[in-house]
């Protein structure tokens, strides 16, 4: 018979996996909580939190920046955004992942090294 802890886990299929940074590091009073609480309103504000467009988001005590957090980073494209505020968290979700145009004035790094605009 088979029990829960014998089946191998199901990942419902997601669009696109966000990482904040919520240490104290990069951000000072991490401020990276506020944002990752927020993001997750935004999310259900804009409906990405099931079905085909799912975002799946996840809090990092570290993304080894250390610097000009908060710090937030969206796969699977690897785009990497600094200073975000709620303001900017807003037009993330909204052109970003909602939309898939990045904000290229906030990008600070790219999956493969490549910088910011």
């Amino acid at each position: 018979m088979s029990t829960p802890e014998s089946r191998p886990p199901v990942m419902e299929r997601y669009a696109r996996h966000v990482l904040v940074c919520t240490g104290g590091f990069c951000s000072a009073e991490r401020r990276g909580r506020a944002i990752y609480s927020r993001l997750a309103q935004l999310l259900q504000r804009e409906d990405l939190l099931f079905g085909p467009r799912r975002v799946k988001r996840s809090e990092a005590p570290c993304l080894g920046v250390c610097a000009g957090g908060p710090i937030l980073a969206v796969y699977p494209e690897g785009t990497w955004y600094g200073g975000v505020t709620e303001a900017l968290l807003e037009r993330i979700v909204v052109e970003h992942l909602k939309g898939g145009q990045e904000i290229r004035d906030a990008v600070f790094h790219r999956l493969g090294g490549a910088g910011g605009p």
